[in-house]
């Protein structure tokens, strides 16, 4: 068999028992109001089971209507026409037969609220058993409003609690990011102080280092300047000592020959011979220096 025999086959099918639910519905609908355990909600899902029922049988006709052209035969083709055009005329019938269902519902919900009516109103055991059957329908229809009600205040404060749940967890994604960049920046502080760690310790070392150099230099200048000094001292005297006796030495020469009258001896003094005396001298200090 085809793909196509057999998508046509099971769109049949569908179509059969969707039409048999349709009928069934309608007939509910139909024979709704008469029965006093029916419950009032029910007419609506009825209409409603009905009405997509009835949509599903027009896809169905309309899948139909795609796969006829694709049928191998003429003879396969033309019965899928004729079959599409029963399939209408059916869904039509099942309108109107759902328009008179409605109609006749209605007709019997009117009826059974007349005949509650009379009998409320009429007295009797039967009266008074559904007076009392309607007043515990009444309490039980205020029970089940309060019910409600509190349903529906307890579903407000859930609703608020859950947006201040979801507050407070935005609160701790934005602490949890300032958390996070405030660790960053922590992580770029740390290494901002060891390197200023390490800086204050080389500076420390090299404090030490410039201490003991200053305190050598310190040292060794003293030593240089007592050096230089005690020296200095020791060629002075020497220079004195010299001096004196070399003076000493000229003035008995220059005594012996001229000598004269009046017994005073004056001795001469020549800048030349004490020039003489004094250049050696400093010669030595030069080279003590």
């Amino acid at each position: 068999m085809d793909k196509v025999e057999q998508e046509v086959e099971k769109v049949k099918k569908e179509w059969d028992d969707t039409y048999n639910n349709v009928v069934e519905q309608i007939k509910a609908i139909e024979n709704y109001g008469k029965s006093e355990t029916q419950n009032k909600d029910s007419l609506p899902r009825l209409k409603g089971l009905a009405q997509d029922g009835l949509a599903l049988l027009n896809s169905l006709q309309f899948k139909l209507d795609l796969f006829a052209p694709q049928l191998p035969t003429d003879d396969q083709v033309q019965s899928a026409k004729a079959l599409l055009e029963s399939w209408k005329n059916r869904s039509h019938s099942l309108r109107l037969s759902m328009r008179n269902a409605n109609l006749r519902a209605k007709d019997n919900i009117r009826k059974a609220a007349q005949k509650e009516r009379e009998l409320l109103l009429g007295g009797g055991g039967e009266s008074t058993a559904r007076r009392r059957n309607l007043q515990t329908k009444a309490g039980m229809t205020s029970a089940a409003e309060s019910i409600t009600e509190s349903l529906r205040r307890t579903r407000q404060l859930m609703v608020q609690e859950v947006e201040r749940s979801a507050g407070t967890l935005m609160t701790f994604e934005e602490s949890t990011g300032v958390l996070r960049k405030a660790e960053t920046e922590y992580k770029g502080h740390r290494s901002l102080l060891m390197r200023t760690r390490n800086l204050l310790s080389t500076m420390q070392r090299q404090d030490v280092i410039d201490r003991v150099i200053i305190a050598v230099g310190l040292f060794l200048f003293t030593c240089a300047v007592l050096y230089v000094v005690s020296k200095r001292i020791g060629i002075l005297a020497l220079q004195r000592k010299v001096t004196a006796a070399f003076k000493a030495g000229m003035v008995g020469k220059e005594l012996r020959p001229g000598a004269v009258g009046n017994g005073v001896n004056h001795a001469p003094v020549y800048d030349n011979a004490l020039r003489k005396a004094e250049e050696p001298l400093e010669r030595l200090m030069h080279d003590e220096l």
